[in-house]
């Protein structure tokens, strides 16, 4: 009975262990959308551990690229509503449009970093939080702008490569014209700043090309 004991708790305390070990590799913040069983008989395999590391390495590194290059939870048709339904944990990842380049995004990520003070602009164009796209629709929607401050926005509508926050009117263009409006208003922000921005938030994939505006 003693040693039956024991092994009831030997058991418990592995069962513990499994989900810390698991909560570690995979964070608590929603963006892995796969899991595995914790066997101490059955460790990680090459692939399995590859992924982890990719999914969890530094905005622009390669491993960053290699996993967010086959995400494909941001599409040109996803449309705030659907994001307003998202658990503030998820994240939007992977490009939209066209396959991600890995020299333009390390360009991407490298350009963000001098804007790392300001909270509304994410720090890795391929991976943003449901959590701040939902803030920024908020702006999108309650920010009126003056016709002084509408004609900055209009102007980096006209300077930007994509003809606007996007290149179609999906959550990126919704959420980044709220960006947009709440930049313009509480930093003081001009047309170029704004152009630069949405540059540099590209999500549409590719190598820094246009699709113009209406697209």
């Amino acid at each position: 009975m003693r040693l039956n004991n024991r092994t009831f708790i030997l058991g418990g305390f592995l069962g513990v262990l499994g989900v810390a070990y698991s909560a570690f590799l995979f964070g608590a913040n929603g963006t892995s959308f796969f899991s595995f069983g914790f066997n101490q008989n059955q460790p990680l395999d090459t692939n399995t551990w590859g992924l982890v590391q990719e999914a969890h390495a530094a905005a622009g590194s390669v491993e960053r690229y290699n996993y967010l290059s086959v995400q494909r939870s941001s599409s040109c048709g996803l449309q705030p509503a659907t994001v307003d339904m998202y658990s503030d944990e998820q994240n939007i990842q992977g490009s939209c449009c066209s396959k991600m380049d890995l020299h333009r995004y390390q360009e991407q990520v490298e350009g963000l970093k001098k804007y790392s003070e300001i909270d509304v602009i994410p720090k890795d164009p391929y991976d943003i939080s449901a959590a701040l796209a939902k803030r920024l629709f908020g702006y999108q929607q309650n920010i009126t702008l003056t016709s002084t401050q509408q004609a900055i926005y209009d102007q980096a509508v006209e300077l930007s490569d994509e003809g606007g926050p996007c290149c179609c009117k999906c959550w990126r263009w919704y959420a980044f014209e709220g960006q947009a409006k709440y930049l313009v208003t509480e930093y003081g922000w001009g047309a170029e700043e704004i152009a630069e921005l949405w540059d540099l938030q590209d999500g549409c994939g590719g190598s820094g090309h246009s699709h113009g505006a209406g697209h």
